[in-house]
């Protein structure tokens, strides 16, 4: 007999789901981790820099406070108290999903595992002490880590990615992030707010190059008022790494090369699956061309009885896109599958401006030969974005011309990432423009923008 009906392999926010979910569905379950619950997301990632960004936003609010009648002098940054509290938080979030794995009398494995056969593993514990564990059904959710190049060498010190970032004990007198995604854009931001000399250099030719081009814009535009130098369409061709600094060389698209000497680099340039050491091959589990293990609809993998969720499974290598996932395997292993639509997986970027976005950009529509109507509200025309002084953004919404549907949603601006709630459920219920234009949004509140945008679409918008 299997020690387990369900083992998940990692414990982000695609294994404790899943993990939970098979527990409450009645299956004996267990939870194998390396390193902390909740994965990179609580520990080194989602959490923890959201924390951090919004010590950034209450520095950069308080030191506009005059705009608002009121007199705040004397306002400067504890970076270490920052960084502190940035730690804190993750902490506190971490022993919360220790308290979920006891409630949901799930079994907690510390260790490292990999596959000795189909249906079986092996984990080894801190101590190299290695025991086996046999399941029905295992579910592979051990995440990513950060793309290393040879010109790029990442070194903790000077040369430096996302996790470094976070361990920080002073602030860098000046950083430079090779990579405009949201890794970039978001320690970028942070990073300039706090008082550093902020360069972000990216190879395609806008900033947030999976945002519409609108967006990408806008944000960049908004990076360059608050100082930060924007370099797009630019690679770096070599690294010189010193003692105290080091010497970036550049490269533009027209091959005209500079140099920059900057005190830290951060490298934000992509993921890797993190596969190694799963002797994913004695399973019989098989990867794709990009080295993700192969999934299908219902995250099975090559080999019966093995699935596989979130950023090792590829696509959108998001944590609420993981935790979908693995609920879409634990409804296939316990008879009631419910694929995931990944067409329904928004993307939020918490930088200043925040970006937050969902189906289609308008570029991505006209290459697949969608005829769409679009829509847009500038902020600048919101009673309530002037009232609490954040005028900059606007929504950009595309619906389909021939049914009317909702294919496409951009908002870029103040709290876009809590705006994007009701057009994630829009989607979710095929909802027209003028749906969306009939729903009555309470007055004066931010969101009023989508119902503006929806009407601006169908040509009846009344306040721009």
């Amino acid at each position: 007999m299997a020690d387990f009906d369900v083992i998940v392999i990692g414990a982000g926010p695609g294994g404790y789901v899943a993990a939970i979910k098979a527990a409450q569905q009645g299956k004996k379950t267990a939870v194998v981790e390396r390193e902390h619950l909740g994965g990179i997301c609580l520990n080194w990632g989602c959490i923890p820099t959201k924390a951090l960004l919004k010590s950034a936003e209450m520095f950069q609010a308080m030191q506009h406070a005059d705009q608002f009648g009121l007199d705040v002098t004397g306002v400067k940054a504890d970076f270490a108290k920052v960084m502190g509290r940035s730690r804190e938080v993750a902490g506190g979030m971490s022993k919360g999903i220790d308290f979920l794995m006891k409630k949901n009398k799930i079994t907690v494995i510390e260790g490292t595992a990999s596959f000795t056969g189909p249906g079986a593993i092996e984990v080894t514990d801190g101590k190299g002490k290695a025991t086996a564990y046999s399941a029905a059904a295992i579910i592979i959710a051990t995440g990513h880590r950060p793309r290393t190049f040879p010109h790029l060498p990442v070194d903790g010190t000077r040369m430096i990615n996302y996790r470094h970032a976070l361990e920080l004990e002073k602030l860098p007198k000046s950083l430079l992030c090779i990579g405009a995604g949201a890794i970039g854009m978001e320690f970028g931001y942070f990073f300039s707010t706090m008082g550093a000399e902020v360069t972000v250099v990216e190879v395609m030719d806008q900033v947030l190059p999976l945002e519409d081009h609108e967006v990408a814009k806008f944000v960049e535009r908004q990076f360059t008022k608050q100082k930060v130098k924007v370099r797009t369409a630019t690679k770096v061709t070599k690294v010189d790494v010193g003692k105290k600094s080091v010497t970036v060389h550049l490269q533009d698209s027209k091959g005209a090369e500079t140099t920059l000497e900057v005190e830290k680099v951060l490298v934000a340039v992509g993921f890797l699956a993190n596969t190694d050491g799963l002797n994913l091959d004695k399973a019989g589990v098989q990867l794709d061309e990009r080295g993700f293990i192969k999934v299908d609809e219902h995250q099975r993998t090559t080999a019966e009885g093995i699935y596989a969720i979130g950023d090792v499974a590829g696509k959108q290598l998001l944590a609420h896109k993981a935790s979908f996932e693995g609920e879409a395997a634990v409804g296939h292993i316990c008879g009631h599958p419910q694929p995931v639509d990944y067409a329904q997986i928004p993307g939020c970027t918490y930088c200043q401006p925040q970006v937050a976005s969902l189906g289609l950009t308008e570029r991505k529509a006209k290459e697949k030969g969608i005829e769409v109507n679009i829509g847009r509200f500038q902020f600048a025309a919101s009673g309530k974005a002037k009232a609490i002084g954040h005028p900059e953004g606007f929504v950009k919404l595309l619906f389909e011309k021939q049914y009317g549907g909702i294919v496409g949603a951009h908002i870029a601006g103040v709290d876009a990432t809590e705006m994007l709630g009701e057009l994630s459920l829009a989607f979710k219920l095929e909802s027209t423009a003028k749906e969306i234009m009939e729903t009555v949004h309470a007055h004066p509140t931010l969101s009023e923008a989508v119902m503006e945008a929806a009407a601006d679409a169908l040509g009846m918008c009344v306040h721009q």
